[in-house]
């Protein structure tokens, strides 16, 4: 239910609360991407803690100088529009043609709870972050992909496998980390080959496309 307003006096402090109540939701949107021990697959909420984390942890090897509190502030907003819009697999064409429209149409919404200013606020972070045009969207862009590698390396091919991806698209897909993070592309493209040569990868000329479903 919403927070019941009888609760609170003031207005805008009922609406953030009320955007924070909404963003409990993230925590029941599934991935495609498991844990690294592959118990179950992982929620948008926990993927953005772990880049929170990369953030703080890794923040050395951004390509530029960058604001680490700006870089934190558009990590922890970039994927909210997910409550309404889902995740899209990251190699599901057919969903990415729509990807965009529904996120826009989720981030009216979902911004729109806040008073004015801090919709604004948020809404400009996160088309910061979509843009990737500053070093700090940058650098976040490329841990939201090494996020997402990490568990698929880790647990001998992940996603990547279990959908038939192969080496050229995960490569495509993850290269703009170099432009954010080219130290962390290094790796990257290591364990894209580790993964490839281990067999665990269909090859490039026999790859069929993922059909996006949930799993």
């Amino acid at each position: 239910m919403p927070f019941p307003e009888h609760l609170v006096s003031d207005p805008r402090l009922l609406a953030q609360l009320r955007f924070l109540e909404e963003l409990d939701r993230l925590k029941s949107v599934l991935r495609m991407t498991t844990l690294i021990d592959e118990s179950r697959f992982e929620n948008s909420a926990e993927h953005t803690w772990h880049m929170a984390m990369m953030a703080v942890t890794l923040a050395e090897y951004a390509a530029e100088p960058i604001d680490l509190g700006h870089v934190l502030k558009m990590i922890l907003l970039h994927d909210i529009v997910e409550i309404d819009a889902g995740d899209t697999f990251a190699y599901d064409q057919s969903g990415y043609a729509t990807k965009a429209a529904r996120e826009r149409q989720a981030a009216d919404r979902l911004f729109g709870l806040l008073p004015d200013d801090q919709r604004a606020a948020f809404r400009h972070l996160w088309e910061e972050f979509e843009a990737q045009e500053t070093p700090e969207a940058r650098f976040a862009a490329s841990l939201d992909r090494f996020a997402g590698m990490l568990p698929n390396y880790l647990s001998g091919g992940g996603s990547w496998r279990r959908h038939g991806v192969s080496r050229t698209r995960i490569i495509a897909r993850n290269q703009p980390m170099e432009r954010g993070a080219p130290d962390l592309w290094e790796v990257a493209s290591a364990m894209i080959e580790d993964v490839a040569g281990r067999g665990l990868l269909v090859p490039d000329d026999g790859e069929e496309m993922v059909s996006g479903e949930r799993p």
